[in-house]
Parts: C-alpha cells; structure tokens; sequence
C-alpha cells in the first residue's frame, strides 16, 4: 500500500467514526496481509480495540499481531444477532466483493465496510449511473492524452500508476531490454510524483511528467478504451488486461521476476540494468564519521511498522561500538531516540549509506535503491504475508545484494550479524 492510498485509508477511516461511534463496536478486519496490519497500527493508535482477523488460509490460523490473533471466517457465525449489530468488519482488500459476499453467506448481517478502494477504474455494475460515470472517466482521459501529445508529440506513454520506489526500480531497471526487444524509443515516463522521476534518473536521462493518481487512472482507461499502440502499462499489481496476482497463489515470484517475465514478458534470465551511482557526494555530508557511521529506516507507508524494541536494541549494540547514529526521516517524521535526523534525496541516498558505511532499514523501496551500495545493509522484515497469498514478505522481497534479509518475528541478537 503506497501513500496516497494510507491517505485514503485514514481519511476513510476518519470519515467512518463520523458516522459510527467505533469505540463501541466489535471490530474485525478481513485478510491478513500488510494492508491490514497497518489498519491495526491505525486503530491502536486511535484507541480502538479490534478483536480477530479473518482470513481463509491455513496458513495464516493461530498467527497474531499485537495480540490479534487470525481466524477462519466462520468464526463470525459465533455472534448472536445482538453482537451482530455491534459489530463492525473492516476490509482494505482488493477483493472487498468476494469477502462481502462470503460474510453474507456465513450468516453475518453486520456493517462491512470498504476501507481502500484498490480499483478505482473498475467497477462491477452494468447500472447507467456506473456506465455514465465510466464514460465521462474515459472522456476526461482522453483529454489529458490529448494535452500530453501537444506537450510531448508523438513520445511512447509508459504508466506507472503507483507511488511505490522498489516497483519504479524494477521497471525501470528492465526497461532498457523490453524497450530493445519492442523497438521503442523516446519513452515518456507517466508517474505520480516527483521521488519516481529522482529513481528514473539514476538510470538514464530519461524524460517524466508527473500527474495526480487519479489523472492517471483516467489516462489508463482512455488508453485501454481506444486501444492505444504507443502506451504501456508498466505495473504489475492492477488487473488491466490479466491478473498476474493469481500466479502468486501456485508458485513463489519474487517482485523483479514479476517486473521482467510477468510485466515485461521477459526471458527469467534477463539482466537488469544497474543504476548509476554518483561517485561524487556533496561536501554537506561530511560531517559523516566516513565508514564508521549507521543509518536506520524504520519508516515506510507501504509496511507494518517494527516495534520500537527492535530499533532501541540496535541503537545501544552500535552504539557502545562507537558508531554515530542517524535516522533517515521525511517530513514530519522523527528519529529514533539517540540519533541524528537524516534528509538526503533519492539520488544522494546511495553515496552516504557508502559514506556512513552501514544500513540498517525496514524492508521497503529505499532498500531498493542502495542494492548496489558499497556498504553493511541489513533488511528487516516484519512477518507477514504478500496479500492473502502464502507467501512471506521476506520470500518476495529478499535482497540478494543485502549482508542480511531478517525476518523480525522475535528478539535479534546484533552481535551475531
């Protein structure tokens, strides 16, 4: 889940306690997965309770976070008609249309209440009031093609509709053979904000205009419409034209393979290309201790968080072996006890983890970016599953080019690192 759709989730959320007083409620959430888990974080923090969550994997029974255990689905049937009326389920899922219905069919009459939505351009209803809707959607899309071509001419749209740095790292990085094996050239890079464009530039000097989600979202559908030759979807988690999700529920894919057999149609053994590191880093940085410095990441929208045990315990290991400390921190974020705030851009980012010479971050799309870093990096991952797949966070984000992918499920012994 990228940033714009966590600022959706929270203001959903707040639109939804205007109207429902939550506090008292029985709250269940349906799907574990990292949506889900960061829901919670929300709900915590607000001072709701919420009781299980439902998920129909095996799996997934008997697992907790924060004490919120996981459990079947029927397990909602336990609740009398009263309870029922008290009782509230939450769904941030793409698939908020079958977990509705199966809810209805296990007896429950409850609220059910859509958290996210996923799918914005897709809507499953043969209303006029939907086809109205979708129309205008698509006529407003053309529009904007129509303005971009005036800016660009005749430029190939590439659409990256999501907010999210490790998905515009592994497009990226397999553009240059689909570009090759497709024979296109003076691509546009379409994406929704100006981070992407800083990830773009560290492989070549490629051109970018950045639109609103939903400007996109429009864009996409116009150019499904008319069937548009020179456009290209680039993303692999929205059901454009197939639903590469569904591979994940027979076999394990790692995301780069998705980006270069599932998006790009790619042969398994294709090279990515590797981005370009600046060898020059500003003099700002060097208040640095070079070499003897760590830097910790412990913020991504797109992940549950990691306890705050897990940081203060690194935080006095490096600590008492001399090191200086920096947290990275974006606005409005604040470091970890102890520490130094840090601010580099995305294109500084990979020269001052080299500076500082260690790394130790949440596994999200900053990670990504420092892959080719000369310098100790240590991934932590929370444990929890790729959607309602069976597959660990850690199975599809492992980085081979870390010292160490550790999935944080308990107490981490630093020293033996």
């Amino acid at each position: 889940m990228e940033k714009k759709l966590y600022d959706e989730m929270t203001e959903n959320l707040a639109a939804l306690e205007k109207n429902q007083d939550l506090k008292s409620k029985n709250i269940y959430l349906f799907g574990h997965c990292e949506a889900t888990l960061t829901l919670i974080d929300l709900l915590l923090l607000k001072g709701y309770n919420p009781v299980s969550i439902l998920d129909n994997s095996n799996l997934k029974q008997g697992k907790k976070y924060k004490d919120i255990n996981v459990v079947y689905p029927a397990e909602i049937k336990k609740l009398s008609i009263d309870e029922q009326k008290d009782t509230v389920v939450l769904i941030v899922s793409r698939f908020y249309a079958s977990m509705f219905r199966q809810l209805r069919e296990l007896g429950f009459n409850g609220r059910i209440e859509k958290i996210i939505d996923y799918n914005s351009y897709s809507e499953y209803s043969l209303s006029e009031e939907t086809i109205d809707k979708m129309w205008k959607r698509e006529q407003q899309g053309e529009k904007l093609i129509s303005e971009f071509e005036k800016n660009y001419g005749g430029a190939f749209k590439v659409y990256c509709p999501f907010n999210a740095l490790g998905d515009i790292y592994f497009m990226i990085s397999y553009w240059p053979a689909f570009a090759k094996k497709r024979g296109i050239k003076d691509p546009v890079f379409l994406v929704t904000g100006e981070a992407l464009c800083d990830v773009i530039s560290m492989f070549s000097n490629y051109r970018t205009a950045v639109y609103e989600k939903s400007d996109l979202d429009k864009m996409i559908q116009a150019s499904l419409y008319i069937n548009d030759k020179n456009s290209f979807i680039a993303h692999q988690d929205r059901p454009y034209v197939i639903n590469l999700a569904k591979a994940l529920y027979v076999k394990k894919i790692p995301l780069d393979k998705i980006y270069c057999c599932g998006v790009y149609g790619l042969l398994p053994d294709t090279l990515p290309q590797k981005p370009y590191i600046n060898t020059k880093l500003s003099k700002k940085y060097d208040y640095i201790k070079k070499g003897k410095s760590v830097i910790f990441s412990p913020y991504a929208k797109s992940v549950p968080k990691i306890s705050d045990e897990i940081w203060q315990s690194a935080i006095k290991y490096y600590k008492d072996k001399g090191y200086e400390l920096y947290t990275n921190v974006a606005k409005g974020e604040a470091p970890l006890n102890e520490t130094l705030p840090l601010s580099p851009s995305i294109k500084d980012f990979p020269k001052v983890v080299e500076r500082a010479g260690a790394f130790v971050g949440i596994r999200s799309g900053l990670c990504d970016i420092i892959r080719e870093t000369k310098a100790k990096k240590i991934a932590l991952y929370p444990d929890y599953y790729y959607g309602d797949t069976k597959w660990k966070a850690i199975d599809m984000y492992f980085i081979e080019e870390f010292d160490q992918n550790i999935e944080v499920s308990e107490d981490i012994k630093w020293e033996t690192l």
